[in-house]
């Protein structure tokens, strides 16, 4: 019983990065809208940079979901 405990508050523990993936989004998204309103002709290149970031950031969250997974799983 107490490693299926540690293994849940481990798991738990590796999740934790998912808020800081949300709140780096959702700044990516906000300073990205905010430079195109800004800015309208220069969304060309202002869209690229933000989605690299935002897939950058995703990757982040993918990577803490593969350990929790091998957390819990193995």
């Amino acid at each position: 019983m107490e490693v299926a405990a540690a293994k849940a508050i481990g798991a738990g523990i590796a999740v934790i990065a998912l808020a800081g993936v949300g709140i780096g989004i959702g700044m990516i998204f906000s300073n990205m809208i905010n430079a195109i309103a800004r800015n309208p002709a220069a969304e060309g290149a202002v869209r690229p940079i933000g989605l690299l970031g935002f897939a950058l950031t995703e990757a982040v969250a993918l990577f803490a979901l593969l350990i929790a997974f091998l957390i819990l799983f193995a």
